[in-house]
């Protein structure tokens, strides 16, 4: 004949069942995240793997040897140039599946080329104050897409760049506007040949052909405006387009301002009117 269970039994049974109750439940609600990490973390490497990365040549071991006098500068924008190249990856992720065939080249490959020029550029300057200034050196700014996204990047490492404008009076770049650029806005920059003191005649030739690059920058950056209207976020004007055309500017100022300062006073603060805006 069975005995009934003593209470302190029973409330043990109660016990050890509820228990179980609840490691079943962590069990299940710590699977349950370990399954979101893991699809998340799957989610990001597939992202990253579709994103594929920017592929650009060396410069390093391309320079001659390098002057003590210009050593620091020139080893601070080998690092930009990593840092430009960690960027534009980054901005691959960030924009996977946006805009059309030539997005990569004209919103990514394209900036990241202008900035290696300026770049390479003040490498070049950096070492020719003080010894042989390389040449050549502008050939290794342009880079390329690795992986299948490569044929998709519109002929990216060709270094494709927009035709060159017609000289304009640099005012705002308002005489290299289209129609259609209309549409997409405008960029307006600050005019440089008013700010600039009296030029020297051994450095007009130089500062002439810098005045009309500043031009044909504005002319390409109001082509890239066309070409990519409707792609990209709210930043992406900021960052594919004004930034870049500011990059360039800040070269190409910097450039007019030593050649006036061989043979005169070289003028200050010109970098100020680097920036530009967006006109709708």
């Amino acid at each position: 004949m069975s005995r009934a269970l003593p209470k302190y039994n029973k409330r043990r049974v109660v016990m050890i069942g509820g228990a179980s109750a609840v490691v079943l439940s962590a069990a299940v609600i710590a699977g349950s995240a370990l399954a979101g990490e893991a699809h998340n973390n799957a989610q990001n490497a597939t992202t990253k793997a579709a994103a594929n990365t920017v592929n650009c040549p060396a410069v390093a071991p391309s320079l001659p040897a390098i002057p003590a006098s210009a050593k620091a500068e020139v080893d601070r924008n080998l690092a930009l140039l990593d840092t430009q190249i960690a960027e534009a990856n980054k901005r691959l992720v960030d924009t996977v599946g946006q805009g059309g065939p030539n997005f990569v080249q004209n919103a990514i490959l394209g900036p990241l080329k202008d900035k290696r020029v300026a770049t390479v550029n003040r490498i070049a300057t950096a070492i020719g104050r003080t010894a042989a200034k390389p040449q050549g050196l502008d050939a290794l700014a342009p880079c390329t897409l690795n992986g299948a996204g490569g044929a998709a990047a519109g002929g990216a490492g060709t270094g494709a760049t927009a035709p060159s404008a017609p000289a304009t009076a640099q005012a705002g770049g308002a005489g290299s506007g289209t129609g259609a650029a209309t549409a997409a806005g405008t960029i307006t920059c600050p005019d440089v040949a008013s700010q600039l003191p009296a030029v020297p005649a051994s450095a007009k030739a130089e500062v002439d052909r810098n005045l009309a690059l500043l031009n044909t920058q504005i002319a390409e950056a109001n082509k890239r405006l066309v070409d990519t209207v409707g792609q990209g976020g709210p930043n992406f004007v900021q960052n594919a387009i004004l930034g870049p055309l500011k990059d360039k500017r800040v070269s190409t100022i910097d450039r007019i301002a030593i050649s006036i300062g061989r043979t005169a006073a070289k003028p200050t603060g010109l970098d100020t009117l680097a920036a530009c805006t967006l006109n709708k």
